[in-house]
């Protein structure tokens, strides 16, 4: 079991901490953005973060912003600025020294940062999340420079972002701590008459106890019945039941996921054999990794379980379809799904979870995440693959 101590004591600070590191790091980003464009012919890159959509912002400034619409404006060369509409915002942008000059930001007159565009001349100018960014601010863009060519650029920076580097592996070894202990908390106070808020609740102690920002998480408690996955609800756990969870917590920007099911009292022989059928497929996922490999392979490979064991159907649109999705500073990054063919490379990091329904048990859940590695992959996160069961409050 992780202990609040053990946990908090992998989760500390390593060589990947300090000013020099952190300077490092901003410097490897600087470079591989700059190429990036260099590539796709831009002369600037405008990440746009909307309130549920900042990664891009934290990538560029490593800080924590709040506001509800946020902008780093990344030339080829020369000073980084950022905006916000959250004037609370620009003392953490400033603090960690990552970005230049900030400015406060608002949309119905975004002046600062229309003018400090139209100062670059840009010819190009690429855009992350310009799908998501608002009409209003999108015509403010377009109305200060007539001349220039607007495109996204969310996909460059997608793919700038899948390669992890050590200083961010460090972090999100952090993030692995936090999963086992909050995994720990999950399974230690099940029994029967608790509702799904209270476990919940008591695992969001845990985590926020060890520092987490944030933490998403789906639960759902019963039977075969289950078709999926929620939030927590009123419902009160019975002996028998299955809870099945994906918890989620972020440290220091990145988040990762543990996805595992437990059972309330004895499992029945249903829900073993639902375990041993998914364990096999998050296994057949895991030896499909290597570098290059595409997100299809790896989906290809778990659902090639189910086929082969007759649960097939159980894969499609009708079900659940996803074999997983990448991490880092966005909790959900490109899907592990058939028909998908980005290729994974080396230090990508991404979580491995055939969750979906099977009349075996109902839907089960269980994943890991995973660490492209020059060979094969690195599971990050310690706690044991199994069924998990609690024998709290249940009579014999």
């Amino acid at each position: 079991m992780t202990t609040v101590s053990d946990a908090a004591t992998s989760a500390s600070a390593t060589a990947s901490d300090g000013p020099e590191a952190d300077s490092a790091e901003r410097t490897l980003r600087h470079t591989k953005v700059r190429a990036a464009m260099a590539e796709n012919g831009l002369d600037a890159v405008l990440a746009y973060g909307p309130g549920w959509r900042r990664e891009n912002v934290r990538y560029f400034a490593d800080a924590r912003v709040t506001g509800s619409s946020s902008f780093v404006l990344f030339p080829a060369s020369g000073e980084v600025a950022a905006f916000s509409t959250r004037r609370s915002d620009l003392p953490e942008l400033r603090r960690r020294g990552w970005v230049d000059s900030t400015d406060t930001l608002d949309v119905w007159d975004p002046a600062p940062l229309t003018d400090r565009l139209r100062d670059l001349r840009p010819r190009r100018i690429g855009i992350a999340h310009y799908e998501l960014l608002p009409a209003m601010l999108a015509n403010a863009l377009r109305t200060a420079l007539p001349g220039t060519e607007i495109v996204s650029a969310t996909s460059l920076l997608d793919g700038v972002r899948m390669v992890k580097s050590d200083w961010e592996l460090a972090r999100m070894r952090r993030s692995a701590a936090v999963c086992a202990a909050g995994w720990d908390a999950f399974v230690d106070v099940l029994e029967p008459g608790l509702p799904e808020y209270r476990i919940v609740a008591e695992v969001e102690a845990r985590i926020k106890e060890l520092g987490a920002e944030d933490n998403f998480m789906l639960i759902a408690s019963g039977k075969d019945e289950v078709r999926g996955m929620t939030a927590p609800t009123p419902r009160v756990l019975q002996a028998g039941d299955m809870v099945r969870t994906e918890l989620t917590p972020q440290m220091d920007g990145y988040w990762l996921q543990i996805c595992r099911s437990a059972v309330v009292g004895k499992p029945s022989e249903g829900q073993y054999r639902s375990f041993d059928l998914f364990n096999e497929a998050v296994e057949a996922g895991m030896a499909a990794v290597r570098p290059g490999v595409t997100a299809h392979d790896v989906a290809k490979a778990q659902n090639d379980v189910f086929r082969a064991h007759g649960y097939g159907e159980y894969c499609t649109s009708q079900y659940t379809r996803v074999r997983g999705h990448g991490h880092g500073l966005h909790l959900d990054e490109t899907p592990i799904i058939e028909g998908n063919e980005t290729v994974l490379p080396e230090n990508a990091v991404f979580i491995i979870h055939p969750n979906t329904f099977t009349p075996l048990a109902g839907y089960h859940v269980l994943g890991d995440p995973v660490r492209v590695t020059a060979d094969g992959c690195e599971v990050l996160i310690s706690t044991e693959r199994k069924l998990f069961h609690s024998e709290k409050g249940v009579s014999a």
